[in-house]
């Protein structure tokens, strides 16, 4: 089964976390995982300049070692995320901010990619 995510919260909400360990699940249990969509407070887990306490778990690095390790697109809907303080080498640009902020593996998409993923995917479960 083909499925996609769309994670709406913040990386410190117990849903990001549970966003992740579904994914990793359902990977581990043979199925596809085409794309996992970062809207709204969810784009702050591509934070790449944020800083989790020491007992936190660092949800960023922890989606990266996913991409790496299986290829998943992770994109960020550029909106909310230049909306959140959350930019690319091209948006930082764009918006004259002298500093790019998007972790690596992360890449900043418009909405389009979340309705595609829409009719290409068995199941699009949304976590918030």
């Amino acid at each position: 089964m083909n499925f996609a995510l769309t994670v709406l919260c913040a990386p410190h909400n117990e849903a990001a976390h549970r966003a992740l360990q579904f994914a990793t699940a359902c990977l581990a249990s043979g199925h596809t995982l085409s794309q996992v969509f970062f809207y709204q407070d969810g784009v702050y887990n591509a934070n790449a300049l944020a800083s989790p306490p020491q007992d936190e778990l660092n949800m960023a690095s922890l989606w990266q070692a996913l991409q790496k390790t299986h290829a998943t697109k992770l994109y960020v809907c550029v909106a909310s995320a230049i909306r959140r303080g959350i930019v690319d080498e091209n948006e930082a640009k764009r918006h004259g901010v002298r500093l790019a902020n998007l972790a690596e593996g992360f890449e900043i998409v418009g909405l389009g990619q979340l309705m595609a993923a829409t009719q290409t995917s068995d199941r699009c479960i949304t976590f918030g």
